[in-house]
């Protein structure tokens, strides 16, 4: 196998390449919109073998540097995987980076992770998935986890946390009222939600802020499919101080069985408002209207496992998939 390496920059056509091996191009709209520092593609006998993307300007912060990322990654053997990883980890090294992460494509906003302990559940409704080689292929380029995350199941929606009736009531006190998402004025929701989250997400592993018009279109995306019950937002007078962002799992129509699934894809609280349950409850009454609605589970997804939310899911819900972020010293 020989590999002859084409690189391209955010704003360059599509190379003219065969895509037979499995491995697709990135597309070119996907390319402007994330602005990677250069695409890699790796060729053999004209047939595309393993693709990724560099980042090294205006990257996230590991132990007070900027990392160099890799992202966009698709390898179709290992053999090539190897010979991709080790060309892009040249280029960073070259660009001054000194650790490399990923797979992320630029950002933790953006898809990113692998899954490294898939379980025996199938995949669900905006989980970023991966063919089971490809951690092999990472730890083989002399990657490790940097970070870690879960996501559970609650398979009991009767279940109801003992603690929320006592934390609302603390919180009707401090005069924080939450109610449901106001589909009509969807777009001011989503506004104050993505202010929210850049602060409660400011401190996690490896953040970059994210431009509102991105934000905004991830959300506009999937905002069809949202059941206003399932997203609860919780404020203090005009300022809204937390959010729960659920949605069916609608994967689950796509393979032909009633959709019985929430996924409870984001929470997030002022940092202001740490320590009072704010979190819990939201979690707690987001389970009680998808069990109302008809649901039968919830997924708790994608958390961090030294997250609080991680505590809080632990209440009701049992891990099924682990996933990993990976990185490398140069």
């Amino acid at each position: 196998m020989t590999h002859e390496f084409v690189t391209l920059s955010a704003q360059d056509p599509d190379s003219a390449v065969t895509c037979d091996r499995g491995v697709s191009l990135v597309p070119p709209a996907e390319r402007r919109l994330h602005s990677p520092d250069a695409t890699l593609l790796s060729i053999d006998y004209g047939s595309l073998v393993a693709r990724c993307s560099c980042w090294w300007t205006g990257t996230a912060l590991h132990e007070g540097r900027h990392v160099g990322v890799i992202g966009h990654y698709a390898a179709a053997d290992e053999v090539s995987a190897h010979a991709l990883l080790s060309r892009a980890c040249d280029l960073l090294a070259s660009s001054g980076a000194s650790t490399v992460v990923g797979p992320m494509d630029g950002t933790t906003w953006r898809r990113y992770r692998l899954i490294v302990d898939r379980g025996a559940e199938p995949p669900f409704f905006l989980e970023p998935d991966n063919p089971d080689e490809w951690p092999g292929h990472w730890a083989r380029a002399g990657f490790a986890p940097l970070a870690t995350y879960t996501s559970a199941m609650n398979d009991n929606l009767d279940f109801e946390d003992p603690r929320t009736g006592a934390t609302l009531d603390r919180l009707r006190e401090i005069g924080i009222t939450i109610r449901t998402l106001d589909t009509p004025r969807s777009d001011t929701e989503l506004q104050r939600i993505f202010r929210l989250s850049l602060s409660a997400f400011s401190r996690n592993v490896l953040y970059t802020p994210i431009a509102e018009a991105e934000f905004l279109g991830q959300y506009h995306a999937v905002l069809p499919h949202v059941r206003p019950e399932l997203v609860l937002l919780a404020e203090k007078e005009d300022a809204l101080v937390g959010f729960m962002f659920a949605i069916p799992d609608l994967l689950q129509a796509r393979r032909g069985v009633p959709i019985d699934t929430v996924i409870l894809k984001t929470i997030a609280v002022d940092p202001a408002m740490s320590g009072m349950g704010l979190g819990g409850a939201l979690m707690d009454l987001v389970q009680r209207s998808a069990r109302d609605l008809g649901f039968r589970r919830a997924i708790h997804a994608l958390i961090h496992e030294t997250n609080v939310s991680r505590t809080i899911s632990g209440r009701s819900a049992r891990t099924f998939r682990r996933y990993a972020l990976f990185s490398r010293q140069l």
